[in-house]
């Protein structure tokens, strides 16, 4: 194919020299003269005169064959870039991408009408494997403490880690869940929470094993609307995150879990990401800053 491309510009130019000075890329004389001598050797015919040039009856028919695909690739290419900047594929959880992202993007469509998305449901520990396999320019997600190679996360905020109890429930504080027994320290309470291999629950369970305390989780669900029924019904306390701006959950107590690590929430992307996408990034950014500082309920 690359023979064939080679010939076609020669064909064009007529000549080997103007079309070296004429090509889209870099290569020099020598490389294209030994290319094409190759290729008439592999069709096992001369395909043009060098001086003057000439192209011969076998020259002709393939420049007609091969006119109309290479003279329309500079074309396609515009069309196809001018498409592709246009298109935005993201990456996320459900819960993000139904209640986080549709005004911002609402927002962007605002400024660029012909703004094309695709949305994609995707498990954070699903995430590198998306990027890595390009069905995604970047992801809304939590930002592990590793990454896999080339890829960069931009973070947009960390979300202070919590306890949810019934409203009706007597604890007001961390310590109030606690029994001490003869100086062991343990739970007096049952945990709902998220599978062993989610950011949430690592998070938790190691801190509290770096505090002594065992706590596994007696209700494993797979969402935090799903933590937030289980504790409405009685279950337990829930392990969940304090997200800015947002008001705590109808019918239920929020406990502050001061001293565990954040929950890191950031954009998540493979090598540079195109202009659509960083103004994406930008703009979620902005958000979350504003949200920050808005106070809950609001």
């Amino acid at each position: 194919m690359h023979h064939l491309e080679l010939f076609y510009y020669v064909a064009k130019y007529e000549g080997i020299t103007s079309a070296v000075r004429k090509m889209p890329y870099g290569i020099q004389q020598p490389a294209v003269s030994g290319q094409l001598l190759q290729l008439e050797k592999s069709l096992g015919v001369k395909l043009f005169n060098r001086r003057p040039f000439s192209l011969t009856t076998a020259g002709d028919d393939l420049y007609d064959h091969v006119y109309p695909f290479f003279s329309r690739l500079g074309d396609v290419e515009e069309r196809l870039k001018g498409e592709e900047s246009k298109h935005l594929r993201i990456a996320a959880s459900a819960s993000v991408l139904r209640h986080h992202l549709p005004e911002l993007l609402a927002e962007m469509r605002n400024a660029a009408p012909d703004l094309r998305l695709t949305l994609r449901d995707v498990e954070p520990s699903d995430v590198q494997d998306v990027l890595t396999r390009q069905q995604a320019d970047l992801a809304v997600s939590v930002i592990h403490s590793r990454l896999g190679s080339g890829i960069n996360a931009g973070e947009l905020m960390r979300l202070p880690l919590a306890l949810l109890l019934p409203e009706d429930h007597p604890a007001n504080g961390f310590n109030a869940l606690l029994d001490d027994d003869e100086g062991v320290i343990t739970p007096n309470t049952p945990l709902v929470g998220l599978p062993a291999h989610e950011e949430v629950s690592q998070l938790f369970q190691k801190e509290t094993e770096r505090r002594g305390l065992n706590w596994p989780v007696a209700v494993e669900v797979d969402s935090l609307d799903a933590v937030q029924q289980f504790v409405r019904c009685g279950f337990g306390a829930g392990i969940t995150v304090k997200i800015p701006g947002v008001a705590g959950p109808k019918g239920l107590k929020v406990i502050d879990l001061d001293g565990f690590p954040p929950l890191v929430i950031g954009v998540v992307y493979q090598g540079t990401l195109k202009p659509i996408a960083r103004q994406f990034l930008e703009a979620a950014i902005t958000r979350a800053q504003e949200l920050t500082k808005k106070p809950a309920g609001r």
